[in-house]
């Protein structure tokens, strides 16, 4: 707060003390009141006073308007960052086999985790931020709960990758000065994330569908192999 002494003549203060109060109130600056009796002093410090006033009513003025041009540029610079992202934030889509999705349907944290993935925001900024808060959530819940069947080393590295890189998006778009190319590439390479779980899950479920297939093969020679046994004829003596 800017203090400033205003020297009054006795005869004026009580007008002059209402307007400087009300003024105090609009500028936030202090006055410190010293009555005087000569005209001529009351003079030239009433020319010294409106000097100062004015100029720092003009330095107010101008701090403003740069603040007002700075909130300006933030809020054009954010609005385009939106723009970018909106446009990019599309995560590819997950296409099980049928087999394959028999093995995810009692994984409730697998249908919430896509449930959240396909959910775009649309409002602001903000509403991206919260989404890759909650996708950040999500996908460590996922490592966190990997179904037996599915659970291997690998499968879970790529569920390690999957949380790292949401982390970074979350990281990244919660930035003040957003780095749109950055978050951008993040989106990439979570969809590439994705496509190999996919491709995993899918490959899993048919590993297995290959080795029943040959157990039941050999299941079935096994079989045939005592049948003729069984029905080979004596050799008469």
């Amino acid at each position: 707060m800017h203090k400033y002494k205003v020297f009054v003549n006795v005869k004026s203060a009580n007008k002059l003390l209402l307007f400087l109060k009300a003024l105090t109130r609009l500028t936030k600056i202090h006055f410190t009141f010293v009555f005087l009796k000569s005209n001529l002093l009351i003079m030239k410090f009433s020319v010294l006073f409106v000097s100062i006033f004015l100029v720092v009513l003009f330095s107010c003025q101008n701090d403003n308007e740069q603040r007002l041009i700075q909130q300006q540029k933030e809020l054009a610079k954010t609005e385009m960052a939106f723009q970018k992202i909106s446009s990019a934030w599309n995560f590819r889509k997950i296409n099980l086999e049928p087999q394959s999705q028999e093995v995810v349907k009692d994984w409730p944290v697998w249908h919430l985790f896509l449930t959240e993935l396909n959910q775009k925001p649309t409002s602001s900024i903000d509403a991206f931020q919260k989404k890759a808060k909650a996708l950040s959530r999500k996908a460590d819940e996922l490592l966190q709960t990997i179904p037996e069947n599915l659970l291997s080393p690998e499968f879970k590295s790529r569920f390690t990758v999957l949380l790292t890189k949401f982390r970074s998006l979350e990281m990244y778009i919660s930035l003040n000065d957003i780095p749109e190319q950055k978050v951008i590439g993040l989106i990439a390479d979570i969809n590439l994330q994705l496509a190999a779980i996919e491709l995993q899950i899918n490959e899993v479920i048919r590993k297995k569908e290959i080795r029943t297939e040959q157990g039941e093969a050999e299941m079935i020679r096994l079989l045939d192999t005592s049948r003729a046994a069984k029905t080979v004829p004596k050799i008469l003596e």
